[in-house]
């Protein structure tokens, strides 16, 4: 074997092929991850938590639909992040000064990305209240429509003329919800 074709060989088998490993890793980790997050959001949604009338127990479905969304959400790009910085650093890059200035960009983004911060701690809080989910009809924002997509930052409401509205979770200050009852 020539010594180029040997170089070659030894390259391959170095950053390329565990920055390969990298990725199919994360890939596996997003495939089944986001597997076992519906199975969990499935038993979830059919297990009957909560004795009494069936509209509750279809109430569980839609939080579980919307929880599982936002877990899935979460998951994917806590991989692809992770994933991105691993790879990084088989290239050679110095992920120590990195995380260190995105701390500091991070207290900066946060300064000036207030109403993101505000948006999605108003969706995790609506998620934990249960005001409304996927397939609830609702009044809000004087938009009345059904719930199609509810995130950690934008509820999507499609209205009775077929427009798809984008809410940000932090701009909605009062909901109707005419699904929930008592």
């Amino acid at each position: 074997m020539s010594d180029s074709l040997r170089n070659f060989l030894d390259w391959m088998a170095g950053t390329p092929l565990r920055i390969l490993i990298i990725l199919i890793g994360a890939a596996f980790i997003q495939t089944f991850g986001s597997r076992a997050i519906t199975r969990a959001m499935n038993k979830l949604a059919s297990a009957d938590l909560v004795p009494g009338p069936r509209n509750i127990v279809a109430r569980q479905k839609e939080r579980a639909s919307t929880i599982g969304g936002v877990l899935s959400a979460t998951l994917k790009t806590a991989t692809w992040i992770i994933a991105l910085a691993m790879a990084l650093g088989e290239f050679g890059f110095d992920l120590g000064p990195l995380i260190a200035s995105a701390g500091i960009v991070g207290v900066a983004v946060g300064l000036g990305a207030q109403t993101l911060v505000r948006d999605i701690l108003s969706g995790i809080f609506m998620l934990i209240e249960d005001q409304y989910g996927v397939g609830d009809s609702v009044d809000v924002l004087e938009i009345e429509g059904v719930v199609e997509k509810v995130g950690l930052r934008v509820t999507t409401v499609r209205d009775g003329q077929g427009t798809l509205w984008y809410l940000r979770n932090g701009e909605i200050l009062k909901v109707g919800n005419q699904s929930q009852s008592g």
